[in-house]
């Protein structure tokens, strides 16, 4: 049996979970992503998220030194199995023959609510049930009361707290693959939450992203970092939860906005670091158009337009954004956009527009 004894001096991947070998192991087999994914029955996602934090964990710059590092390591032998047997020894891989194989039920909410159940759109009913569905993938680690369902989806317009059992049981009851009759919706003395595992929300997907580029980054991989904050921007569809109602809705909407702008001022920041200004200069330009009183988006794309030798087109962006702030809302350009076009004046790149980029 191959063994798993890292070379001297670098972690070995007994440091990983018994998931994170799997996907070593399919990596170091040749297999792509997408091709990951479907062996193992995780989202590319998820096999993404994974992947940054195999070379976190085992010290890896990029997916080359993980390939290298699972042959180093005796996880991966030349010449033993096909390339698509991706079994790790000690491990089973999992088939997508039914639910026990992984999520079966994905919900997504960056953008109009929708569903898939078993890879198939589903139709969850009307908006108030659609309402109650996102409250719940919304708050994936914990039990949400039939109060706070009640006060999240519909306010100030409460109906009878029957309600919320009915539409529970209707959900159940659409979200109920034939060959599996327990439901996605456990219940328990604190309310109802969907069941772990079974259910995969691209939200949490973001974040798992946004952590294993964090990784990436401060193990000094920016390529990786950049490649995962991307894979987590494409995943927003457009408004979140786009035409749901109640307050629940309305408060994540406004949060999931401002997640996907931190996320792009976040890339931006990434690719000036890597030298792609006119990529950087081209993201942050249409995000400026969409945010067009955000004070630090403004300043990135200025310190982008100047890593770019565009100095008269940062002023610019200075001049119409004070313009925005004072008309709208009346007040004058903050420290953080005055820095910037010191910073542009000067010709001096340090510390222009660097306040929040990397905050996400």
């Amino acid at each position: 049996m191959p063994t798993t004894t890292a070379p001297q001096g670098r972690p070995s991947v007994t440091d990983l979970t018994a998931q994170e070998r799997e996907v070593l192991y399919a990596l170091g087999c040749g297999l792509e992503d997408a091709e990951i994914a479907d062996t193992l029955a995780l989202s590319e996602h998820v096999v993404a998220g994974q992947l940054g934090r195999i070379l976190v964990k085992l010290g890896l710059r990029n997916r080359a030194a993980a390939i290298v590092h699972a042959f180093d390591c005796g996880l991966v032998v030349p010449g033993l199995g096909p390339r698509r047997q991706v079994a790790a020894p000690g491990t089973t891989v999992r088939q997508r023959t039914g639910p026990a194989a992984g999520p079966w039920l994905r919900v997504s909410v960056l953008g109009p609510l929708r569903v898939s159940l078993a890879r198939q759109p589903v139709d969850v009913g009307p908006v108030r049930q659609q309402a109650v569905l996102a409250a719940l993938a919304l708050s994936p680690d914990r039990s949400v009361s039939r109060q706070e369902l009640l006060d999240g989806v519909w306010g100030m317009e409460s109906p009878d707290g029957n309600v919320v059992p009915v539409y529970v049981y209707r959900l159940r009851k659409n979200l109920r693959l034939a060959e599996c009759p327990d439901p996605v919706i456990r219940r328990d003395r604190y309310g109802y939450g969907l069941v772990r595992g079974a259910v995969e929300v691209d939200a949490a997907c973001v974040e798992e992203l946004v952590t294993a580029a964090g990784a990436a980054g401060r193990a000094g991989d920016l390529t990786e970092a950049l490649r995962l904050c991307s894979q987590a921007l494409e995943l927003f569809r457009g408004e979140p939860l786009a035409g749901l109602p109640g307050p629940l809705a309305e408060v994540e909407r406004l949060r999931l906005a401002e997640r996907r702008v931190a996320l792009t001022q976040r890339k931006a920041d990434l690719q000036l670091r890597l030298g792609r200004v006119a990529e950087a200069i081209a993201g942050l330009s249409a995000l400026a158009l969409e945010e067009p009183l955000n004070e630090p988006v403004a300043a990135l794309l200025m310190r982008a337009l100047q890593r770019g030798g565009r100095r008269a087109e940062a002023l610019a962006v200075f001049d119409r954004t004070g313009r925005r702030l004072a008309d709208d809302l009346g007040v004058a350009p903050g420290e953080q956009l005055l820095r910037a076009r010191w910073a542009v004046q000067r010709g001096d790149d340090a510390g222009a527009g660097r306040g929040r980029a990397g905050a996400a």
